[in-house]
Formats: C-alpha cells, structure tokens, sequence
C-alpha cells in the first residue's frame, strides 16, 4: 500500500509560493526542470529535525517551524536602508560585492577595473545564459539535505566568480549579504567561485542587518573549487539581526597541493546553522578550519564540518571555540573521514567551549571514521568556565569583574582567530568579538 504525506499548512503554503515564484526565477529549460527536482526532494523531507542525525540538535521543525517567502526585488528605499548598514560594516582595501534582500546590488558594488585573471558575473545572468556545464556546477551540491536542495529550488541571485590559473588577486573580495528590513522574508543567495591553477585569492563573507530589520531568513549557499598549488583564504562573519535566521551550506573541493585557510565566527542571528563538506581530490592538499561562536540571549549556533580525506598525504586541522552566556546554545559537529586509499593522512581536530552561565549549553560531537592504516589522526573536546583564580589574579590588579572576564574570553578565542592570514581581516574579526564583549550586560 501507498502512503502519503499529509502537507501541514506551512508545506502547503510554501509550495504555493515555489508555484507563484517558478515563472519568475532566473533560468528556463532544464535549470527549471533542476529547480522542481530540487523543490520535490525538499517537500520528501521538509524542514529538518532532531530524527536525521547530521540535525539533531538543530531541528528547524521547532526553531524555525516554517520558511518565509522570497524576499521582493529591493527598491529605492531598501538601498538607501543597506547604504546606510553598509558603512557601519565598511571594510578598506576590499572588492565590495553586495546582495540586498537576495539580489546583487550593482550601485552599491564595486565591479568596475577588475584585476587581471578576475572575472565577475551575477547568478542571474550565469542562470539565464546557455552555459550548461556552468548551469551542472551551479547545482552541484547534492540534493540529499533539504536545506541545500530549498536553496537550489529557490535560490534568486549571487556571484560568480572566476580567477584564473596563476592569478594572483591582491584584493580580497568581499561579498555582503545585508537584509533591508523591507518586511518578514526570505533570501536564497547561491554564489560559485573558482580559482585556477597555481592562483591565489582571499574571499571575505559578512551577513548584516540594516537598521529595523528583525524577521527575516538567510539562506545561502556557496561551491568553490580550489585548483592544484593555488590557495585560497575565506573569512566568514556573521552579524545578522537577533530576530535572524541564516541557514548556509559551502562545499569545497580541492586539487593537487592546493591550501585552503578558513575562518568563520557567528554572533548575530537567533538561529544559525552552517555546514560545510571540503573534499581532498588531489594529493598534498592542506586545509585549515577554524571558528568561534559568541552567543548569550537565547541564540542557538550550529556549525557542523564533513572533511573527506579520499586521496593520500593530504592535511586537515580543524580549531573551534565557542563562549555561550545566558541561555545560548553553541553546536558543533566536526567529521573527518579517511578513505582506504588516503594513506599518509595527517588529520586533528579540537573543539573547545566556555560557559558562562549555569543555563549555557554547548553540544560538542567531534568524530573520525579512519579506513586506512598508515595515518596520524586525532581529536579532542573541552567544556568548562572561565577560571575563578585567574579572574581573581586579573581584580586584584585594578579591572573589573567585566573587564577581567573580557580579557580571558579574548585570549580563549584568540587562537582561532590568529589564524586568519589577512591583518586587517583578522583586526576585522577582533573588533567582531569586541563588539560582542562590549554589548554584554
């Protein structure tokens, strides 16, 4: 026999808006035929909840319980709102390439004199031309997790953007997603960045509120392809609204001696969960992740990391730290797997948290699933709160109870953030934390 689902009112009210959104997405022919699949493997599943084990401590089912619809095009209004968020997030030195409310904001971007070997494009205008390979690399990511497959469904605008073998790009780019606060609405960004052989590049990410926006929903996507011997550096900073939600997935894939340098820390949003899957495709590879949760209120942060170690001599470190007060709740899920031809691997993890209130929660699930015999491999996990004898060391020096507490969560993160290659990205990132440190009560 058969069975059916039966649709709640927000599954239906959902599908009624990929109905009424289909005709205007950006492709036709068979990126909207992708678009539908993806849609119905999302419908199969729906939002998801603590019962599929890659979300079981974040279950959107109860977090989040339903997705807003399509954010509408920003108008003139809505530009000068994220004009005004822009600058209060303004970073010198950078390629500025904005999306306000899901869709790339051309006047507040910086697209004119690229440097050589840099070529930029909107999704749009990639969905809307007759590239089919580009059209196969853009739905990439597997439609196995809902969230992922939503995106590819629905997803409306972002970057692509291309760097040629041996370019060396002295400016980081930099992409904003700021929402205007227009109303309760939903983004679906998906951006695509590919660096050639033997190049080099750093990529900033930073997702802001401009002033009066509370109710609104971040769902974004990004697939990088890394070519063999060139690096690239990705700072990730999330600052969203406190009323929030952003939902990001990254996959990665690397060739041959190639090196990524990661760094991510959230704390904005009331939810927020990114996950990302960095595969080894080529030998010598060497990938560093690093990241920090600061929350307090009831702000809930999932991070969860899948890196697939699938060729031989490659390396991985993974360093997470995350500082919980009131009743925040940090999550983070770290999986290293070592396929059986993948010998010579040199993989470690390390997770840490602080809690600073008795109702802080900090889930940590680090794990490896080794299948090859000839690796070094390694992971640990720390939960506590700050150390009373140092903080009694550091009042008895002439600081505040506040001040003391703030000199040690900056030196508990700080280990993470040193990671960042970039000076003034890792001065961007400190100030981050300082914003955080100053605004609690």
């Amino acid at each position: 026999m058969n069975l059916a689902l039966a649709k709640t009112e927000t599954g239906r009210a959902l599908s009624d808006a990929f109905a009424v959104a289909r005709d205007r997405l950006p492709g036709a022919g068979k990126v909207a035929d992708a678009r539908q699949g993806a849609f119905e493997a999302y419908e199969r599943v729906g939002l998801p909840h603590r019962r599929i084990e890659d979300w079981k401590y974040t279950d959107l089912r109860v977090l989040m319980r339903e997705v807003l619809p399509s954010a509408a095009a920003p108008d003139a209004a809505a530009l000068k709102r994220a004009g005004a968020a822009l600058k209060l997030h303004a970073i010198e030195g950078v390629r500025r390439l904005v999306l306000v409310d899901g869709a790339f904001a051309p006047k507040l971007s910086e697209t004119g004199n690229p440097e050589k070997g840099l070529g930029i494009r909107t999704l749009r205008e990639a969905l809307e031309g007759g590239d089919i390979a580009l059209h196969a690399q853009l739905f990439a990511p597997e439609n196995a997790d809902s969230m992922v497959a939503l995106n590819s469904a629905m997803m409306t605008d972002g970057l692509v953007i291309d760097v040629a073998d041996g370019a060396v790009l002295t400016q980081p780019l930099h992409i904003v997603h700021i929402a205007s606060g227009a109303a309760p609405s939903a983004m679906f960004t998906r951006s695509l960045l590919k660096v050639g052989r033997a190049a080099s590049a750093t990529l900033v990410e930073s997702y802001i509120a401009a002033d009066g926006a509370k109710a609104y929903q971040a769902h974004d996507s990004l697939i990088v392809s890394i070519g063999d011997g060139a690096r690239l550096d990705h700072v990730r900073l999330v600052e969203d609204g406190r009323e929030a939600f952003n939902i990001s997935s990254s996959v990665v894939t690397l060739g041959a001696n190639a090196h990524f340098n990661t760094f991510g820390m959230t704390s904005g949003s009331n939810v927020s969960r990114y996950q990302a899957v960095i595969a080894f495709a080529g030998e010598g590879s060497r990938v560093e992740t690093n990241g920090v949760n600061l929350l307090n209120g009831r702000q809930h942060a999932d991070t969860t990391l899948f890196l697939d170690h699938a060729v031989p001599n490659c390396a991985s470190r993974e360093i997470f730290r995350s500082v919980v007060d009131d009743r925040g709740h940090s999550v983070f899920q770290g999986r290293i797997i070592v396929r059986p031809d993948a010998q010579k691997t040199d993989a470690k993890m390390m997770t840490r948290a602080l809690l600073l209130s008795d109702e802080a929660e900090a889930d940590n699930k680090p794990e490896l699933e080794i299948f090859a015999d000839d690796v070094t491999c390694g992971h640990g996990a720390t939960t506590g709160a700050l150390d009373e004898s140092l903080l009694f060391y550091l009042r008895a020096r002439g600081l505040s109870e506040k001040e003391a507490q703030a000199l040690l969560i900056q030196a508990f993160v700080g280990e993470a953030i040193e990671s960042i290659a970039n000076d003034a990205l890792r001065e961007l990132a400190i100030s981050a934390a300082q914003r955080w440190l100053a605004a609690r009560g």
